[in-house]
């Protein structure tokens, strides 16, 4: 039950990037094996909150993967990303799902959540693997977000790590000391997507909980991808899927642990919405 409606007119730098790998975007990570295995963490993490009959947001909403499958459950969802190409291949998924899902698929920046107030209040939030990383201002983001929700309401963000072990190891391990610590400069890192710069910013947890502050409490937080490599090892995993299995089996049950969650490729923060 969707078609793409476009919200604003006004291009901004990460939808464009993001436009030029959308059609590549679902082979790169979504179909990856390590893809699925973390997509599948921060489903089992978000399954009990977000029950049959809820209506949520979908931030950040890349290829739709998320948002179809929470439709799939019977969630009512709105889900949204910057780039139009994104919205295009999730519409063409949802033209050929087979079933009339409950999902509309807007075109929508971070920077301009203030357009979706026609479609509140929700009942919870998501943005997942990483979509809030290329956004600088995340106060300006928890001040839109803030009125979407009602209040007891739920949102879950899922930020790329700022320390990721097996980053770390892998790349010194190889002899490349300015990759190993990338995610730690303060000013965050470049990344090329697409042909174009982006600056990605890795926040600590305390930055996070602060940027939210005070509309949300953050209630819990964990690692995604403690046992679990960072998808850019698929080509050294891909044939080894009995060794994936198991470190996805230690990733749940270490995720949450206190020494080793802040060591995970994802980290996700499940806030809750303070009562007005």
């Amino acid at each position: 039950m969707s078609v793409r409606l476009p919200i604003t007119a006004n291009p901004v730098p990460g939808g464009v990037a993001f436009d030029r790998i959308a059609s590549q975007y679902d082979e790169i990570f979504t179909y990856s094996a390590i893809g699925r295995a973390q997509r599948q963490l921060v489903h089992r993490a978000v399954q009990p909150v977000f029950v049959r009959g809820s209506h949520i947001l979908d931030l950040n909403c890349g290829t739709g993967e998320d948002a179809l499958h929470f439709a799939a459950q019977g969630v009512e969802v709105v889900a949204c990303d910057a780039s139009p190409a994104m919205i295009d291949v999730c519409c063409r998924k949802l033209a050929t799902a087979g079933a009339a899902l409950p999902v509309r698929f807007l075109v929508c920046p971070n920077e301009s959540l203030n357009d979706l107030t026609g479609f509140a209040p929700f009942d919870g939030a998501l943005s997942n693997f990483g979509g809030l990383n290329c956004t600088a201002n995340l106060a300006a983001v928890g001040r839109m977000i803030a009125p979407l929700i009602r209040p007891g309401g739920t949102l879950f963000v899922c930020f790329i790590g700022r320390v990721c072990a097996w980053e770390i190891a892998w790349y010194l391990l190889s002899g490349r000391w300015g990759k190993a610590f990338r995610r730690i400069h303060s000013s965050g890192s470049m990344a090329k997507i697409g042909g174009f710069s982006i600056r990605v910013h890795y926040p600590t947890v305390r930055q996070i909980a602060d940027a939210f502050t005070p509309s949300f409490r953050l209630q819990a937080w964990r690692g995604i991808g403690v046992a679990l490599p960072p998808s850019w090892l698929e080509p050294f995993f891909r044939n080894r899927p009995r060794i994936l299995r198991c470190l996805q089996w230690l990733d749940c049950r270490l995720s949450a642990w206190l020494l080793l969650r802040g060591l995970a490729d994802h980290i996700l923060l499940h806030f809750v919405r303070e009562e007005q």
